[in-house]
């Protein structure tokens, strides 16, 4: 006897229509065509194909988070307020520990154009005697997208800004990258886990990104 097949439409996670998957497709051969482009144009070499996939994740999750998760409506201004000055701290604190926002340098080299890895490049390099950064594509999209639904998050637990704060320092989502960050600078240093931590930081960092973005974007837990 020949069993029986479920049929999509009864499957227990719901798939896109049917043209939101051709827009889909649609992205990701634009997204290919224009790597190609890219290593045509910047005379690079693709050693590592998975660097490449990690950038265009980091930027088509967090794009796909944001314009999934909307703002809800009718909350105070105050409220609001409060909670995207948390939000923009957030962001702030990644930027620090993630690399892109740092002291000056005594050697200033001024502002130049990097071109590295689709995704992670091309990145806008500040060297300044007072401040310096380095402005990656992936890092700027995933880091502004995770402090967008922080933002979210804590309007939609919280009317009070004091407890949108103490939801935000219970939830282990939103400092995950922070303490991934802070971690990886002491095993950077020693000794032979060096070359491991350096081989494997884009790996884990991804990692920790799309697991951050899916416990913020469905928030198990984070009303209680």
């Amino acid at each position: 006897m020949i069993p029986r097949t479920r049929s999509l439409d009864r499957l227990p996670i719901p798939l896109p229509p049917s043209d939101q998957l051709l827009r889909y497709g649609l992205v990701l051969n634009v997204q290919l065509v224009a790597v190609v482009l890219y290593y045509s144009f910047s005379g690079l070499r693709l050693t590592e194909p998975r660097y490449v996939l990690f950038g265009l994740l980091w930027i088509d999750v967090g794009l796909l988070a944001v314009r999934g998760r909307s703002i809800p409506s009718g909350i105070p201004f105050r409220t609001r307020r409060r909670a995207l000055a948390v939000a923009t701290a957030y962001f702030g604190l990644l930027a620090v520990t993630g690399g892109l926002v740092g002291t000056g340098i005594e050697s200033a080299g001024g502002l130049r154009v990097a071109w590295l890895t689709p995704g992670w490049g091309p990145a806008l390099v500040y060297a300044g005697s007072t401040v310096s950064f380095v402005l990656m594509p992936a890092y700027v999209v995933g880091y502004t997208a995770l402090a967008y639904l922080v933002y979210a998050a804590l309007l939609e637990t919280t009317r009070s800004a004091v407890g949108g704060v103490l939801g935000l320092l219970s939830c282990v989502s939103c400092t995950w990258p922070v303490v991934a960050a802070v971690g990886s600078t002491f095993v950077g240093g020693a000794g032979f886990l060096s070359t491991s931590a350096m081989q494997l930081s884009y790996d884990l960092s991804t990692a920790v990104f799309l697991a951050t973005v899916a416990l913020l974007y469905w928030r198990p837990g984070f009303g209680d």
